[in-house]
């Protein structure tokens, strides 16, 4: 049974930091480029941070680079999102998700989600 399940995350107060975690289960983690995204009230979802399977090259969006940052570790399934000066606009539901594109296969999970609100 395929599982992605986020944790880390609650409310903190502008130029605070969380780090949010989210571990994998059920389908081999390492084949796998992670992404965090998030969806704010009333907004479309929009990639936060990416890593490749191997951790050798991450992307981010503009808003928040330099503030945040994606790592793996594939001996423990889990990515990571360490999120420092933390800004309201932060405030969302962030999900992770998990993609493989295997010839012409794609492989897409999502964990459930899990709400940051950054206070002013």
């Amino acid at each position: 049974q395929v599982q992605l399940v986020e944790s880390g995350g609650g409310l903190v107060q502008s130029g605070g930091s969380l780090r949010l975690s989210c571990e994998a289960s059920g389908f081999t983690f390492s084949n796998y480029d992670m992404t965090w995204y998030r969806q704010a009230p009333g907004k479309e979802r929009e990639l936060v941070a990416s890593i490749t399977s191997t951790g050798g090259f991450t992307n981010y969006a503009t808003s928040v680079k330099g503030r945040f940052t994606i790592s793996r570790d594939n001996t423990k399934n889990t990515v990571y999102l360490r999120m420092n000066s933390l800004k309201p606009e932060d405030t969302a539901v962030y999900y992770c998700n998990a993609r493989w594109d295997e010839l012409r296969t794609r492989h897409d999970f999502w964990g459930q989600g899990i709400q940051v609100t950054v206070s002013s």
